[in-house]
């Protein structure tokens, strides 16, 4: 069985229209809940995404409106991973051995202590972000991007 850790520019997909959000859709309604992971803090770097969107006019208030509501309708569906004093040093080893932003070396980190607490399921990483996939594929995960990868039709 596989789990799929949807790292932020994934999971973003999701409430606001951009390349992968048909493939994120069809990824998400193909999986139980149980096999969905997220950093606890994806929600929050999610709404001030849509919050920002919203004040540059990118999209409509009544579209952020709609996007807020679903992100707390599937955010309380996944399993979230505490951001816990493991993740943040686990982060730091992230930063030491890649040239990942911190923010990014918190998901990969949150995925690399999901996958620790999860022993024998295989965690895929899901990600638009091509360096943060590489670095992913560099700590051992199997990776999707969901942008370009065509999705399993059986997740």
């Amino acid at each position: 069985m596989s789990c799929y850790f949807f790292e932020l520019t994934a999971f973003f997909r999701l409430f606001v229209k951009e390349p992968g959000t048909d493939a994120m859709m069809r990824l998400i309604e193909s999986l139980e809940d149980n096999r969905k992971l997220i950093a606890a803090s994806t929600p929050l770097e999610i709404y001030a995404g849509i919050r920002r969107r919203e004040r540059s006019n990118s999209i409509s208030s009544a579209d952020a409106t709609l996007a807020l509501e679903i992100l707390r309708t599937e955010s309380a569906r996944v399993v979230q991973q505490p951001l816990n004093p493991s993740v943040l040093d686990t982060a730091r080893q992230v930063l030491d051995r890649s040239d990942v932003h911190w923010i990014d070396a918190v998901q990969l980190a949150a995925a690399m202590v999901a996958r620790e607490m999860f022993e024998g399921v295989d965690i895929i990483f899901v990600s638009t972000s091509g360096p943060l996939l590489d670095a992913a594929r560099s700590e051992g995960f199997h990776t999707l991007n969901p942008t370009v990868e065509e999705i399993p039709p059986a997740a």
